[in-house]
């Protein structure tokens, strides 16, 4: 069995804080981002004025249209313009799924033979859509936050895929050869979890602590400080991904269910928890259908 010292670890993980931390490379937030926030903080813009900046992206028109139409979102009708997407959704939810697209472009890697990158950003996306569904189906006021919350949650592991990618194949090496999990070969071989690279992303970012609290605690949510609610909704719809086996994205293998949750979200008892989640797999599997499709 591999050992190494909690020293070690300590000592590595302040290392690679700094290092990263210290990195000239790291993208930037998009220019656009900053063009769609200063239109945003005008009250007096408007959805078609807002909808000719977007437009300025095709990309990312097609993106904001692909998660409208997603099976698990939940709209009522097809969403199938841009001016009508950020009618319906509202500006507020608009802004918020375009910082986690645009934060998930600027980290987007090339696949190798331990790196899926359709495979992370279904299950991303997956994980976001479900996030937002359960945050609507449990009363959750700022259920656009649980879907930038759950599009972003692995964003650390794509950190470590491109930066560090000879500790990224150390890692999947000691999940094949040693049965880690892979959150534990992450500590072993750089002292840091995809959690904790996630929260210096969102701190780099400046972006809110509610944010990224759940980003960096959606394993363990009753270790979050500032919102144990959206650390649980992005933890659940994470764990559900797995439980109905969606995409083949390994690195979640055998998540574990923090059961904390239950209180968390008032969901009863684990009886309850366990037919709430089984009530979500034809649109699990819905959603999957439509974007294999």
């Amino acid at each position: 069995m591999f050992n190494i010292s909690e020293t070690d670890i300590a000592k590595k993980k302040t290392i690679y804080r700094n290092y990263i931390l210290n990195l000239k490379n790291l993208p930037s937030i998009p220019a656009i981002m900053f063009e769609i926030a200063k239109l945003l903080d005008s009250p007096r813009t408007s959805a078609a004025e807002l909808g000719r900046l977007i437009s300025k992206d095709q990309a990312l028109v097609a993106k904001i249209l692909t998660v409208a139409n997603s099976p698990l979102y939940g709209l009522p009708r097809r969403v199938a313009t841009i001016e009508f997407a950020i009618v319906i959704l509202g500006f507020d939810h608009i802004k918020n799924i375009i910082i986690a697209l645009s934060m998930m472009e600027a980290f987007k890697n090339k696949s190798d033979k331990n790196w899926d990158r359709k495979a992370y950003w279904l299950h991303s996306f997956v994980s976001a859509s479900a996030a937002k569904r359960i945050a609507d189906d449990l009363g959750y006021m700022k259920s656009g936050e649980a879907f930038t919350a759950g599009l972003l949650h692995d964003l650390g592991i794509s950190v470590i895929q491109r930066f560090f990618n000879k500790e990224f194949q150390e890692i999947c090496t000691l999940v094949q050869s040693q049965q880690m999990r892979y959150i534990s070969a992450e500590e072993t071989v750089i002292g840091l979890n995809h959690q904790d690279i996630g929260l210096i992303l969102c701190e780099r970012w400046n972006l809110p602590q509610t944010l990224s609290d759940s980003i960096a605690n959606h394993h363990f949510p009753s270790r979050t400080e500032s919102n144990k609610e959206l650390a649980a909704i992005v933890h659940l719809a994470d764990y559900m991904t797995q439980r109905f086996s969606i995409g083949n994205f390994d690195w979640d293998e055998n998540i574990e269910l923090d059961e904390s949750i239950i209180s968390i979200l008032k969901l009863g008892d684990i009886n309850y928890l366990n037919k709430f989640i089984d009530s979500y797999e034809e649109l699990f599997k819905n959603q999957i259908d439509s974007l294999l499709n």
